[in-house]
């Protein structure tokens, strides 16, 4: 039985657990609920802060309904729904984005920008080198373990990149990609000379 966003959610709340979960235009009923009922209601919790870094300049307000209705039962536990506006420039440009979340937790605006703001750090840090700079979504990688295998070796190239100082990991490959003894400084030159 396929595994629904709905039976998902489920799943976390009978085990115990809450979710903090994006809502995006694949799910059109429910991000239009979320729509609406923040056009209709004002919302009792808001936080905004403004963060310029590099090329761009954003500033983010997040508001929270606690009040959750017309929404569909099957989304189990909803406590609340979250607005994230983000209103800034990014290379020069104009930016404007409004995203929609569901949550089991009840937390205030300001604690839930806090949650937000990880996920992404742990979005652009980690899955979006992997996926990107180190090409893991153009791998031709499928049969077998060999998928999971460079996985494993994907990360192990990232936390050396990392260890070895670079932020930028096009840079940490430039530097390290060819010089396994600098990569590797536990290795003495004669183990690799075998």
């Amino acid at each position: 039985m396929p595994c629904t966003p709905k039976k998902t959610v489920a799943r976390m709340i009978h085990s115990g657990n809450d979710y903090l979960i994006a809502v995006k235009r694949n799910q059109p009923t429910l991000f239009e609920q979320l729509q609406t009922q923040f056009e209709h209601v004002p919302a009792p919790s808001v936080d905004s802060q403004t963060e310029p870094t590099r090329d761009r300049q954003t500033q983010r307000t997040v508001s929270i309904l606690d009040r959750v209705a017309d929404i569909d039962p099957q989304w189990v536990g909803v406590q609340r729904i979250i607005r994230v506006e983000r209103v800034g420039t990014r290379a020069d440009r104009p930016l404007t984005e409004t995203m929609f979340y569901i949550s089991s937790l009840t937390l205030d605006a300001a604690e839930f920008a806090q949650r937000i703001r990880q996920h992404w750090h742990i979005e652009n840090r980690l899955h979006w080198v992997k996926d990107v700079i180190l090409q893991g979504d153009r791998s031709p990688l499928c049969d077998g373990h060999a998928p999971a295998n460079f996985a494993v070796v994907r990360t192990m190239s990232l936390n050396l990149f990392r260890h070895h100082g670079s932020d930028s990991i096009t840079q940490g490959l430039r530097r390290l990609a060819h010089d396994i003894r600098r990569s590797f400084p536990f290795f003495n030159r004669s183990a690799l000379l075998r």
